[in-house]
């Protein structure tokens, strides 16, 4: 792409989304103003750039470039089949736009108890709240499409566990596409008071079968002694792109788990920052990409240890067919007050065929003396022993070839605490096996 198509794009989606600024709330009229002119800075990255050197989003520069309109016409038969049987409370988000109609919120009883809905409502009654931790953890400087979510941020998810109180129930944000040729931007805001617990399940998908842009940003913010699973999904249509950035910060002694599975999208990429800020945090992060055809799918990880004591776990795979790429980067720093830090990351690639290429990079930097660290990477097709011993017992090659094949994403699903989402998600897997 060159430089001058490159800022010809840029300008346009600005162009796009007239700012209406919130007089009311200088903070945040702030916020979009010192990201409009962040993004007057920068450029859409390149292969010349080191970060994205394996992932060409060029494509993105001859898309339209208007932003998805609220015109939401779904019926809660439209959607049910997405519905988690699980969840109390789901907010629902029609190509970036809040659905109350198709949303369901249990109010509750005590005023002291969770705070959930979109954004915009709650601007004004948690103000204070909303600008110590609105647009502070996912980083929009050397971000430009991170800079263009919240220069264009109007609606997006709030939730607010208070102090010492469990949710027993998964939240489930579900985001649907159904506009062609149109972009738009989702954002999430979770806060986890001191002692809280939650599981939350951020969810993309598509009615059909079209070009568009979904570029989202989620940030988590977890106090002392708090806990969250985080089950994050995109199943978006074959043709569309996906852009998300997501930012956690973890307080002393607080517990991360992450588990995120991408199966959609053209082109798509996923960036997830974990920032233990204090001793004795915790963090497990988990993926899973299964691709196929010519689909490009990158995933940017870092784990950041700051403070002594923390503990971190990942495991990433891919799983790879026909002529598709995936990408893993995934960085753990240690810094130097950081001691006592116990890590490590697995990276595991199945490809399935002669042209599937993956791309893999894990990285260690350790600034500290006293830790515990190790990664690792592997890259193969599937055992041929393996296969052979299952033939011995009965099972065509083909079916012997889609056990395995299974089997090596399963893992990462079974870890899914949501029985509904679990079963949908093997479906899919095994789906995909199938059509091989």
């Amino acid at each position: 792409m060159s430089d001058l198509a490159n800022t010809d794009y840029l300008e346009c989606l600005l162009k796009s989304w007239p700012i209406k600024p919130t007089e009311s709330l200088s903070w945040l009229n702030q916020l979009r103003t010192q990201a409009i002119d962040r993004v007057g800075t920068q450029k859409l990255p390149t292969r010349r750039d080191e970060e994205w050197r394996f992932t060409d989003i060029s494509p993105l520069s001859r898309l339209p470039y208007q932003p998805s309109q609220p015109e939401c016409n779904l019926l809660a038969h439209d959607i049910e089949h997405f519905y988690l049987k699980e969840a109390k409370h789901r907010l629902v988000f029609v190509d970036g736009h809040y659905s109350p109609n198709l949303s369901t919120i249990i109010d509750p009883v005590d005023p002291a108890a969770l705070v959930i809905g979109n954004l915009p409502a709650f601007v004004a009654t948690h103000a204070s709240v909303l600008e110590s931790h609105l647009g502070q953890y996912v980083q929009f400087d050397n971000n430009v499409f991170a800079a263009l979510n919240t220069a264009f941020l109007r609606d997006g998810a709030l939730i607010i566990v208070p102090k010492n109180i469990a949710i027993a129930e998964p939240i489930h944000l579900l985001f649907i596409a159904t506009q062609k040729e149109v972009t738009s931007y989702p954002r999430c805001l979770v806060i986890g008071e001191a002692g809280s617990n939650v599981t939350l399940v951020e969810d993309y998908v598509a009615l059909q079968q079209a070009t568009y842009i979904t570029n989202s940003v989620t940030e988590i913010s977890l106090a002392a002694n708090a806990q969250a699973k985080h089950i994050r999904i995109q199943r978006e249509s074959a043709q569309a792109f996906h852009l998300a950035n997501c930012a956690v910060s973890l307080a002393h002694a607080s517990n991360y788990q992450s588990t995120s599975i991408s199966l959609g999208s053209q082109i798509s990429r996923y960036n997830l920052n974990v920032r233990l800020t204090d001793a004795a945090a915790e963090c497990v992060v988990d993926g899973l990409t299964l691709i196929s055809d010519r689909q490009l799918a990158d995933t940017h990880t870092c784990i950041d240890h700051l403070k002594p004591n923390g503990t971190s776990r990942q495991n990433h795979k891919c799983i790879v067919d026909d002529a598709a790429h995936a990408v893993f980067n995934g960085k753990i720093v240690v810094h130097p007050h950081a001691q006592q830090t116990n890590s490590s990351q697995s990276s595991r690639n199945l490809l399935l065929s002669k042209l599937a290429q993956v791309d893999t990079k894990p990285q260690l930097e350790i600034f500290a003396d006293d830790v515990k660290c190790a990664h690792g990477a592997t890259v193969g097709q599937l055992d041929q022993e393996e296969i052979f011993y299952l033939e011995s017992r009965g099972l065509s090659a083909k079916t012997a070839r889609n056990l395995l094949t299974y089997a090596f994403g399963a893992e990462i699903i079974s870890r899914i605490p949501v029985t509904s989402l679990r079963q949908q998600l093997e479906q899919a897997v095994l789906n995909q096996t199938q059509s091989n």
